[in-house]
């Protein structure tokens, strides 16, 4: 029986509805009813007035990812919900090209936005789906390219047949392991599909190889001989890379690298791999195994003063905040919390790989003590920050501010951690 991404889907397949898809203005959530029933009007059936709708209002979700290109796009929701962003796609095709691998295999393609990159970066481009809904998808999705081809099949099923047995000169593997089910997210990477045992039984082959993964994956669970890059977009983590053989890199074992876009950038329709938006990439990186890192020096007890710096999710995910509070010459507050400090910063320059906080006051944590400090300074709104603590922003929120504020408007940031056992809380001024 049809599932309901398919209900959805084959009625745009068409030429006449695609057609239609395409000669329609931008979802709008409140002409969406009066579309609705003027189409109906014209004579098109309801599937196809609803899988329509649906394909403008998947359309507009998908533009933080992919910006006005979304608009050329077919979609579904899980599909969408799985895609590559676009500037982080154009990354993944750079770094085959840059290894000299000329046909990527893009096994579990999803909609192809990692192809659509591949494809526009001038490889040839083998998409396999096992998904047939979702394969009929990318196959609309990769129509401008002619060195694209879309298979629905089995990553496991193309590898047996064609590289496990023989290998091809000059042919790189993009994975993107399905890891979720219809019902619920999988943790266990032996119930990815395909399982992370497929990954490392395709590395030793050793075929250029990269496998896109949710970025939480424990870190004992990253093979050794991979490079395991963490990846953000505006502050967001979105996945780890981890980059086989030929598109490893030499003395990186891991690797935290930041995209930003400037508010109101978003990628531009055109080609996938061009420099489409105006992101910039900083990366940190070290050569040192999981749980290896540098020894910086900690803070002592009155360590929480200066510049309090918050690093980016790529950079503690990956285990890099040692690294980068020596870079700057820091003082961690505690081996375990992704906080650190240093001397007040001349450089005005924002950092990409952490936000800067000036520390303006220090109190002993407790809500009494901070509902009379909010009260003395006249605070009515305030944004928790916290690490290292069991604290609930909400509740500690509704805790120490007045119920019935008096007085203009003040607004204060405060961090809530701890130094050894003492648990504190900073008044912080944001830099950044």
């Amino acid at each position: 029986m049809p599932d309901a991404a398919e209900n959805l889907l084959k009625p745009v397949l068409t030429r006449e509805a695609w057609e239609l898809l395409n000669s329609l203005p931008a979802y709008d959530q409140k002409t969406a009813q009066e579309t609705n029933l003027t189409l109906r009007k014209q004579g098109w059936d309801p599937q196809t007035v609803a899988a329509v709708l649906t394909q403008l209002r998947l359309r507009r979700d998908a533009r933080p990812k992919f910006g006005n290109f979304a608009g050329q796009l077919l979609l579904t929701q899980h599909g969408l919900e799985q895609a590559t962003r676009l500037q982080v796609a154009a990354r993944h095709a750079h770094r085959f090209r840059d290894a000299g691998v000329s046909h990527v295999v893009d096994m579990g393609c999803g909609l192809g936005a990692d192809s659509l990159a591949f494809a526009s970066a001038g490889l040839q481009v083998t998409a396999l789906e096992a998904d047939e809904t979702t394969a009929a998808a990318a196959l609309m999705n990769l129509r401008p390219f002619p060195e694209a081809q879309v298979i629905h099949t089995t990553a496991e099923q193309w590898a047996a047949d064609h590289l496990l047995a023989e290998g091809i000169s000059g042919t790189g593997v993009w994975l993107d392991p399905a890891r979720r089910t219809e019902q619920s997210r999988l943790w266990d990477p032996e119930e990815f599909s395909p399982p992370l045992s497929f990954v490392t039984e395709l590395a030793a082959t050793g075929v250029p190889l990269g496998v896109k993964l949710g970025p939480g994956i424990p870190h004992e669970l990253i093979p050794s001989e991979c490079e395991a890059e963490w990846v953000s977009v505006n502050g967001e983590l979105v996945e780890v890379t981890l980059w086989f053989n030929g598109l490893a890199r030499h003395g990186v074992r891991r690797a935290a690298t930041v995209l930003s876009t400037p508010p109101g950038n978003p990628p531009q329709a055109g080609s996938p791999a061009q420099e489409t938006s105006p992101s910039t990439a900083v990366e940190l990186s070290s050569a040192a195994d999981f749980g290896q890192s540098i020894t910086v020096s900690a803070a002592g007890p009155g360590g929480l003063h200066g510049v309090l710096w918050e690093p980016d999710p790529a950079v503690i995910r990956s285990g890099l905040v040692a690294e980068l509070c020596e870079q700057v010459g820091g003082r961690l507050l505690d081996e375990r919390i992704a906080y650190f400090c240093s001397d007040e910063d001349p450089d005005p320059t924002p950092s990409p790989l952490a936000r800067r906080f000036r520390v303006v006051e220090v109190i002993p944590f407790s809500a009494k003590r901070l509902k009379q400090w909010c009260a003395a300074q006249q605070v009515t709104s305030v944004d928790i920050k916290k690490r290292g603590v069991d604290v609930v922003p909400e509740l500690l929120r509704q805790q120490i501010l007045p119920k019935k504020p008096k007085g203009s408007p003040t607004h204060i940031t405060l961090v809530i951690t701890r130094l050894g056992s003492t648990r504190l809380a900073a008044v912080v001024e944001p830099l950044d």
